[in-house]
């Protein structure tokens, strides 16, 4: 299944997409299926994907997905976990030694914006760079366990684009900062679940800025796989239903093009994974507070 969030009116709700783009698609509303599951982190900590399923064979759409705001796929997660250099052309471009653990940082939920909603170049930085990457989202709760029991704990997959401050990256050793100012994330445009996904490994993410390709890869040529990022993060965290892991980011990133690539007002960035949908999001400038 393909499952989007959005606004109709004052209203925020969830559904199945059954056809189309996030700009041409209809989806079935699911707000009407039990009236304590309100969102998708509400579907996913109560494990009724597999209801949902159920729920809309026959159902007709009622949701026109022109005529809604699309949302970020999941709100509210209470992790959001990111694997930093974890594709080898990256790496290298960083100059970073290939270490023996996974580099783990986090993200602040709030800082996500939907499919169509701009990303916001902060108005105390100039440094601002794309990140293509596959998100997972964790589907049950996992707690210290091996790669190979990890491997059905992500129940859906997403596009994401990890914008990143370099200027505040660069000021320290400490990521944090660089990846957590409003609406520099940008996650969707809706969630497929991993019975339509197929072999992750095999499926291909690429990056555009304003239609020119800047990052492609193979999620195969991840250095640490998802299952080993899962299994990894759930040594020191237990990982509960909704939580998000971004996978990392290949190699082509515009801190290191010489000479640098910075996104400005009125770029457009698309990230796209074949299988799972295209992402794409305008740069807008900080309206400052007077």
């Amino acid at each position: 299944m393909k499952i989007v969030s959005y606004r109709r009116g004052s209203t925020d709700s969830f559904g199945v997409v059954v056809d189309g783009s996030p700009e041409t698609g209809h989806a079935v509303d699911a707000s009407a299926m039990n009236p304590e599951i309100r969102s998708v982190l509400d579907l996913l900590r109560a494990g009724a994907v597999s209801r949902l399923a159920e729920w809309i064979e026959g159902r007709d759409p009622d949701v026109d997905l022109a005529g809604v705001a699309l949302l970020p796929p999941v709100i509210g997660s209470s992790k959001v976990l990111c694997a930093g250099v974890n594709y080898a052309p990256h790496r290298d471009e960083a100059s970073v030694e290939q270490a023996a653990h996974p580099t783990i940082f986090i993200r602040f939920s709030d800082t996500h914006v939907a499919h169509g909603q701009p990303l916001i170049l902060p108005s105390v930085a100039r440094n601002f760079d794309f990140e293509g990457e596959l998100l997972a989202v964790i589907g049950r709760h996992t707690y210290r366990e091996t790669p190979d029991e990890a491997a059905d704990a992500v129940i859906a997959y997403s596009c994401y684009n990890d914008g990143s401050v370099r200027d505040w990256q660069f000021h320290s050793s400490q990521w944090i900062p660089s990846k957590n100012f409003p609406g520099t994330g940008g996650f969707g445009p809706w969630l497929v679940t991993t019975d339509e996904t197929g072999d992750i490994d095999e499926l291909e993410l690429i990056t555009r800025l304003n239609d020119d390709v800047v990052q492609h890869a193979r999620i195969g040529d991840l250095i640490f796989s998802v299952p080993e990022l899962v299994s990894y993060v759930s040594q020191f965290t237990p990982l509960s239903p909704g939580d998000l892991l971004l996978t990392g980011t290949p190699g082509g990133v515009g801190a290191f093009r010489e000479p640098p690539l910075w996104l400005t007002p009125g770029d457009a960035v698309t990230v796209e994974v074949s299988g799972i949908g295209r992402l794409r999001n305008e740069v807008a400038e900080e309206r400052r507070q007077r």
